[in-house]
């Protein structure tokens, strides 16, 4: 008689954590989008506007993995007025040669959070520069908090600064940091302050105007855009992907539909026909990343599904090897 395997939030933070091993994970996966046959197909989105809802659906099939997830995540930003998480969800691991389900992860977005966060950590590891110590985060969300967290596992950072529309957030999650991860992290009330002399710059923010402009950025910094995972979002300044002289997506279709990349081609300021590199390509070794200290770079991050299917395998395995969950016939 088969059996899946039900897991909880508590049981999957039991099992996987933001650390190393994690984070190399992710770099595997976009190492095989870049090498292997991958399917990933567009990205299911349903918006609900009246109540600042978003679900996104999620999946890819990879070659050589037992398993293939399909992730539902939904993302209501209202939410924190009401205490509630602004993000939620699940993942179903279903088998790669039966379709059967083969486990419920009820996560509560947990594994989302954590394999964003760990493609922000790839996105530096490969683009930012090498003795990068100050970083500059936008927002004060649970991806601001996390993104620095993986940031300092792949990079020498001493100190950082968080900027958000309310600044009493932004100093309550400084405060915060700079006691959990034992560096100096200060509010910053203006967000060019924020990002002047920083080595790395975060954008964590779900806005639908540029808060991170052109004319700010330095060189030798690196930019991870991670919020503009819909259409009508967009963190970064069009002239800021023309400005960079190393601009990466995670999947050049997705931003290309609904990155920081598509308001630069609707903006005129790059070139749609332009080849653009994916971050596994440089993973893989197939491109260079940053070549020079003075280079400015971009990464841009809208999450794919296979990062979905490589944390919810990791999860299983382990799972199953810590004997963990609850088995239904």
């Amino acid at each position: 008689m088969r059996s899946t395997t039900v897991l909880t939030e508590q049981q999957l933070r039991d099992l996987i954590s933001l650390d190393l091993e994690t984070v190399r994970c992710v770099e595997e996966a976009f190492r095989t989008l870049a090498t292997k046959k991958v399917v990933m197909p567009p990205i299911l989105r349903l918006d609900i506007f009246e109540h600042r809802g978003e679900v996104d659906v999620k999946t890819a099939y990879v070659p050589g993995l037992e398993g293939f997830a399909i992730k539902i995540s939904p993302g209501f930003f209202g939410n924190p007025e009401l205490g509630l998480p602004s993000t939620n969800g699940l993942m179903i691991l279903l088998s790669s040669k039966t379709g059967l389900v083969q486990a419920l992860l009820l996560d509560n977005g947990y594994l989302t959070d954590v394999r964003t966060a760990a493609a922000g950590a790839v996105a530096a590891m490969h683009l930012a520069r090498k003795d990068s110590s100050v970083a500059a985060v936008f927002g004060a969300g649970m991806q601001a908090r996390l993104q620095l967290q993986a940031l300092m596992l792949v990079r020498p950072i001493r100190g950082a600064r968080i900027w958000a529309r309310d600044n009493s957030r932004a100093q309550k999650m400084a405060r915060e940091l700079s006691d959990q991860l034992r560096i100096n992290v200060t509010a910053c009330e203006n967000r060019e302050d924020a990002v002047a002399g920083a080595h790395v710059i975060i954008t964590t923010t779900p806005a639908d105007h540029p808060i991170l402009e052109a004319r700010w950025l330095e060189p030798g910094q690196h930019v991870t855009a991670m919020g503009s995972d819909a259409e009508h979002k967009n963190e970064v300044e069009p002239q800021a992907i023309a400005r960079a002289n190393v601009y990466v997506a995670d999947s050049v279709a997705q931003t290309r539909r609904l990155g920081e990349l598509h308001h630069a081609i609707a903006a005129g300021a790059v070139d749609g026909e332009h080849c653009f590199p994916e971050l596994g390509q440089i993973v893989a070794g197939a491109i260079a990343g940053r070549t020079d200290d003075n280079q400015i770079t971009i990464a841009d991050l809208t999450g794919t599904g296979i990062q979905d299917t490589a944390i919810a395998n990791l999860a299983f395995t382990r799972a199953l090897a810590a004997k963990a969950g609850t088995k239904i016939e």
